[in-house]
């Protein structure tokens, strides 16, 4: 099955119902690049304008010695690189991330994200929904995670 997206005119799978999904099944998502501009308008989003991220001058004579991302914005871009893979989920509810930061994400990285189905159940309140848990790593272009962790969701179950 396949369907098709409006936004960018690409043919892709069909989204899983939690049934579909087998434990240990792995995907790669598409990049991301990080810019200056990206970071500008996470930090305009969020307000959190900690000089590190938005002051280059400041940010060069960090321990980092350059602007980085903020933290969160890279466990914002791992969820929404998630919801463009070939491997996805129908619209079901997140129910939490635990996510370690790792190294810094600098402008001009290319990011993806690997991630794994595992902890298939189905739901003990809502026999209809069944749980999964996505181990996921945040990689840069050197092949390094950066960020990882892991997402909870209850997904819809096939209907019988």
């Amino acid at each position: 099955m396949t369907a098709f997206n409006k936004s960018t005119g690409d043919v892709r799978p069909t989204d899983k119902y939690w049934d579909d999904a087998k434990d240990g099944d792995v995907c790669i998502t598409p990049s991301y690049v990080v810019t200056g501009a990206r970071i500008d308008a996470y930090a305009e989003l969020t307000g959190d304008f900690t000089p590190v991220h938005v002051d280059e001058e400041y940010a060069n004579a960090s321990h980092f010695g350059c602007r980085v991302a903020h933290g969160l914005f890279g466990l914002s871009i791992a969820d929404g690189l998630k919801t463009q893979a070939d491997y996805r989920f129908l619209p079901g509810m997140s129910l939490g991330w635990t996510w370690d930061f790792l190294l810094p994400i600098k402008i001009n990285d290319v990011l993806h994200v690997k991630f794994t189905v595992s902890g298939l159940r189905v739901s003990r309140s809502k026999p209809q929904w069944g749980i999964v848990i996505l181990p996921s790593e945040l990689i840069n272009q050197d092949g390094q995670v950066v960020q990882k962790g892991e997402h909870r969701l209850m997904i819809p179950r096939r209907p019988a």
